[in-house]
């Protein structure tokens, strides 16, 4: 059961990892005319993959944010960017914390001491 466990939290910190990486790439662009933001929707991908025991993990994809475009054809929009690199950032500790209470109990159970 904990490898079922860690593989699941695993692709959420990869989820997570290519999340950020794309609100960092849009708050980058955030002047470039003419630019798409981008957007990574994990989350059903790991709802199926929870929903079957992690056997069916998929693979994260980006798609473009159909949001509304400036006069300069730019869609990003600051405001929301740096609100999701707050909620990537806090998402990222929780799993990351999940994994490192698993690699504890393996560490526990294998009879090593529980830090």
């Amino acid at each position: 059961m904990s490898s079922g466990v860690i593989g699941i939290l695993q692709f959420a910190i990869d989820g997570i990892t290519s999340q950020q990486s794309a609100t960092a790439n849009n708050i980058a662009n955030e002047a470039t005319p003419g630019y798409t933001a981008t957007e990574v929707n994990f989350e059903q991908s790991l709802s199926q993959a929870l929903g079957s025991s992690g056997t069916q993990l998929t693979q994260v994809s980006k798609s473009p944010y159909a949001g509304p475009a400036a006069t300069n054809g730019n869609n990003v929009d600051l405001g929301s960017e740096m609100v999701n690199a707050e909620q990537e950032t806090l998402h990222y500790q929780a799993v990351t914390e999940s994994l490192n209470a698993q690699f504890r109990l393996i560490q526990g159970a294998s009879g090593g001491s529980y830090q």
